[in-house]
């Protein structure tokens, strides 16, 4: 055995301290780590390494181990470019081997607690379910169950290849290996969270950007049905470009499979077993873009449609939704970027654009507002409306504080910067934390935990937060001066683009 082993024996080995929490789940005893409030329980693995003749399958069985496994610190994150600086990443090392989840609980519970299922974004090619700005730590103190994961990432979670697929047993999903670890996740909550004082028949899965488009998507998945009660969208998109595994993509545009194809002969790999045994790494270069259709995979059997298609036909899961947006979103980005982004306004006509500009006030607002609006704000109003329609509770919001002190030019709340307020990690925020904040972060978490609850964010002590509705919605707005329902804002504009996206296309 090498020196490793034998540590990762003793690890697996160690006697407990009497302070230490222990568990005991179907595959052996964990111990963790507690505070006078909270025990943590790290590093738990999920499914079975998806390394070697596992890469690109679907996930296996979680493996068993003999003895008390040392649940007390994070496990590596999934393969990825190398951090950037974004706060949702999370700390080295980095493995294939990385199908791994974290629990947090309320120490002392009497009785199941509703669970939340923290899926992370990060345009479906970066972060993690370890990074300290998602310790659930103060979620679990408000008497609720925390999971966190890690799912796999880039062309390793989202990827077809035509040598994948001719050895492919006959029936196997194939693509969206990463939306398949996210399920066998949630199959492990319901199996398991019971051990942890979790309710595994009230559980709520939220999700931030690619997290909120991975949430869109498990409404939607015939195998996520049944494996959670309730769904929160933060800024989840809901109209993106999205590319079928075999077939050709919108306006001709090559299907999963043949970008694979494309790539692999770039790189010099041809056979399947010249994929499977490749470097990790070597298939970070050139990345894959999220916003190109590159990782939004519609597969047939895990994806069937799109998710605006399938809300509209009210196939999506009947379950309670949060939904919702930041104010400036994408401030950074313009209409006459070369991306999938700034390539959706394209096919407007002439009398659409002109319409479109008057009603932002001039071409300069409409250059630097129409994408958030066109990528978040009306997708996510649109899903609302649809989930209503279907007859199924849904709450719209719109965050929008904003630090004098931020020193980005947006005018508003931009992508991602809510996530601290949801968790309670205000210190992980790139400005300095005022009682605006602390406030805005409360009543979010207040609203959050009573919708994990109950499946309605509203309670004894709160602003009533009314239901989306066609015609007249409304919306939770969370701002400075504190939480307050307005009419959708902008919702003029929102009709314009809602028109053009929903007009038929040659």
């Amino acid at each position: 055995m090498t020196i490793a082993g034998v540590f990762a024996t003793l690890s697996l080995m160690m006697a407990p301290a009497a302070d230490q929490p222990t568990v005991r789940i179907q595959q052996g005893v964990l111990i963790g780590g507690a505070d006078a409030d909270v025990a943590a329980f790290k590093n738990i693995p999920y499914a079975a390494p998806p390394t070697a003749e596992r890469r690109w399958r679907p996930p296996g069985p979680a493996p068993t181990w003999q003895g008390q496994r040392d649940a007390s610190t994070y496990g590596p994150l999934c393969i990825q470019a190398p951090p950037n600086g974004d706060p949702g990443v999370g700390p080295l090392p980095m493995s294939e081997d990385c199908l791994n989840l974290n629990v947090w609980r309320p120490v002392g519970t009497r009785q199941p607690a509703p669970v939340m299922v923290w899926i992370h974004g990060g345009g479906l090619v970066n972060g993690s379910g370890t990074a300290p700005l998602y310790d659930g730590t103060t979620l679990a103190k408000r008497g609720v169950v925390v999971v966190t994961l890690n799912y796999r990432l880039g062309r390793l979670g989202f990827f077809d290849h035509p040598a994948l697929a001719a050895e492919r047993p006959t029936g196997e999903a194939a693509g969206n290996y990463g939306l398949m670890d996210v399920t066998a996740a949630l199959k492990w909550v319901r199996a398991n969270i019971a051990d942890f004082g979790g309710d595994p028949e009230n559980v709520t899965i939220f999700g931030e950007s690619a997290g909120g488009a991975i949430v869109t998507r498990l409404m939607i998945s015939p195998p996520a049905r049944g494996l959670f009660d309730r769904a929160v969208v933060q800024s989840g998109l809901g109209r993106e470009l999205q590319t079928p595994l075999d077939k050709k993509g919108p306006h001709g545009a090559p299907s999963a499979r043949e970008r694979g194809e494309v790539w692999s002969f770039g790189a010099g790999l041809r056979t399947a077993a010249d994929l499977r045994a490749a470097p990790a790494e070597m298939f970070l270069t050139p990345p894959p873009v999220f916003a190109n259709g590159d990782l939004t995979l519609i597969d047939g059997r895990i994806v069937p449609s799109t998710v605006e298609a399938a809300f509209k036909a009210g196939r999506q899961a009947p379950v309670p939704m949060i939904i919702g947006t930041n104010s400036a979103e994408f401030w950074w980005m313009r209409p006459t970027d070369r991306n999938g982004y700034g390539q959706i306004d394209d096919d407007m006509t002439w009398l659409e654009r002109a319409d479109a500009v008057q009603a932002y006030g001039g071409l300069e607002a409409f250059d630097k507002l129409s994408i958030t609006d066109l990528v978040f704000s009306e997708p996510a109003r649109m899903l609302a409306r649809l989930h209503n329609k279907a007859g199924h509770p849904a709450w719209l919001y719109r965050f929008d504080i904003s630090s004098p002190q931020n020193p980005e030019p947006h005018g508003g709340a931009t992508h991602a910067i809510e996530r601290p307020y949801v968790f309670g990690t205000l210190n992980t925020l790139p400005y300095p934390v005022e009682d605006r904040d602390r406030k805005a972060s409360e009543a979010m978490i207040g609203y959050w935990t009573a919708f994990a609850r109950s499946g309605d964010p509203n309670g004894v002590g709160r602003i009533e937060w009314p239901r989306a509705r066609a015609g007249d919605t409304r919306l939770m707005n969370f701002g400075n001066a504190g939480p307050t329902v307005t009419p959708v804002p902008f919702s003029t504009r929102l009709d314009l683009l809602e028109r053009f996206r929903d007009r038929p296309r040659p």
